[in-house]
């Protein structure tokens, strides 16, 4: 399983490939916020750990691994900022609060908060509740 930060490369990997076609180690450097250095030594990594495949110059593609996991990733990230909405948390903080908390759970906490997602999202009457109730406290 890949640690928290590859996760993070993984992710924003995926993302750029399916808005652009492409992931350049520029592209990634400047989404993550770090140096190119830091990420040709990770993309070198996630290539050693069959993540995807790297060739100096000519850039990367996932491997059938890598786009499972990122696909996954983004799954997760979205979940939670669904989530995060739903129970009523300020738009402002809901990224950085999955950002946060995102690399603490669980898969299976991840499978429940989608199952509580669905409830509240098959009836919208549940949604205005629980707002009416919040509004209450």
């Amino acid at each position: 399983m890949p640690t928290p930060s590859m996760e993070d490369y993984i992710e924003q990997i995926y993302i750029l490939i399916e808005a652009k076609g492409y992931a350049r180690v520029s592209d990634i450097a400047e989404a993550l916020q770090v140096h190119p250095s830091s990420v040709t030594k990770m993309v070198q990594k996630l290539d050693k750990d069959d993540y995807l495949n790297y060739e100096k110059y000519r850039g990367l593609i996932l491997t059938p691994k890598g786009k499972k996991i990122g696909k996954r990733l983004v799954y997760r990230h979205e979940l939670l900022e669904q989530f995060l909405e739903i129970i009523g948390v300020d738009k402002e903080n809901i990224y950085t609060d999955v950002e946060g908390i995102e690399h603490h759970l669980s898969w299976n906490s991840i499978d429940r908060i989608g199952d509580l997602v669905q409830y509240f999202e098959e009836e919208p009457k549940r949604i205005a509740e629980l707002k009416e109730s919040q509004q209450s406290n």
